[in-house]
């Protein structure tokens, strides 16, 4: 049989004047006007692990998104990428790693103080682990990959309480040093956002600055996850090895960026990245190691659940996104 649009037009024509099915009035269905909550779980041999989405924020892509590349290029990669004409989308996907023992939290998103505008777009961490399940008191350990806003903001609550109350927080040591030195704050009173960098950590930890926690590279810093120095994005900016038993993955932090742009352009410099040449360094190097060990890599810039593997491709490398699996 031949279909042609002709048919498909008059067939969907008479759905469109069919009675409902026994003639009935159907009441209306409300709209949510809301997503559910953006949970994930997977295991790493004995640990249970949830992809927490703290959400995303779509915003015009500014001049200097991608530092080394004309912008219409850094357009193209964004359009073929289905993002909104002229903007970028990033997201935010802290993750918690329950080792049997401790409950770990891998950085905690934008804060609900901090949704601004685009209420309920982020800072929706907290909601997210309720709605899992977790109580945020029932958290051991924040664990910081790195000093960014997006990474550190959510350790307070709306309130400005502390948002993980028996947590203790623990912060690599370099990145640590670095942001609270105050010869590095002066030195970024030129630069607006490295400014507001310095700001938000002074704020973030202001009367609790004794109490944190410094981590160093190349170390197990909670039984089952080890440190892995990632320098480039920040000077201490860290990534982390998670094993357990015979299974171990990747979680990469912002070693890229939104992989749309920075994994398949290793070498592009986003405007975030305090050493762009060290960075895209660092990103070849571990990029290399995630491709070479076929490992599983999670990155909390990757679309959520944020789960994937990563494949040289020609100059740059191609994410595949982990298929979502119905059990745990």
């Amino acid at each position: 049989m031949d279909i042609s649009r002709r048919h498909v037009l008059a067939g969907a024509a008479a759905i469109a004047t069919a009675p409902l099915f026994n003639g009935a009035a159907r009441a209306e269905a409300p709209a949510t006007n809301k997503q559910v909550a953006g949970i994930y779980r997977y295991k790493v041999g004995s640990f249970e692990c949830t992809s927490i989405n703290d959400g995303a924020r779509s915003f015009p892509m500014p001049d200097t998104f991608v530092r080394n590349v004309p912008k219409e290029k850094a357009r193209e990669a964004a359009a073929a990428a289905y993002m909104p004409d002229g903007m970028v989308t990033v997201p935010f996907n802290p993750q918690l790693i329950n080792t049997g023992s401790k409950l770990v939290l891998i950085d905690t998103g934008n804060g609900i103080a901090n949704q601004g505008p685009t209420k309920g777009a982020v800072g929706n961490t907290l909601q997210n682990l309720v709605a899992s399940g977790v109580d945020p008191k029932s958290v051991d350990i924040v664990l910081l990959s790195h000093l960014h806003p997006d990474h550190i903001n959510g350790i307070r609550a709306a309130d400005g309480s502390m948002a993980f109350p028996n947590a203790e927080i623990m912060a690599p040591a370099v990145d640590w040093n670095f942001w609270t030195n105050a010869e590095n704050a002066a030195k970024a009173d030129s630069n607006p956002m490295m400014k507001n960098y310095f700001a938000v950590v002074k704020k973030a930890f202001a009367g609790i600055e004794s109490k944190i926690t410094r981590y160093d590279w190349d170390k197990e810093v909670v039984p089952g996850i080890h440190s892995i120095g990632t320098p480039g994005h920040t000077p201490g900016h860290t990534s982390f090895w998670l094993t357990s038993g015979n299974s171990k993955i990747l979680i990469q932090s912002d070693v890229t960026n939104i992989p749309e742009f920075f994994l398949i352009n290793p070498d592009w410099h986003v405007m975030y990245d305090a050493e762009p040449d060290l960075a895209a360094k660092t990103r070849h190097k571990f990029l290399d190691m995630a491709a070479a060990e076929k490992a599983t890599v999670v990155g909390f810039h990757f679309q959520f659940p944020s789960i994937g593997h990563v494949e040289k491709n020609g100059t740059g490398y191609r994410l595949i996104p982990a298929a979502w699996n119905p059990t745990i």
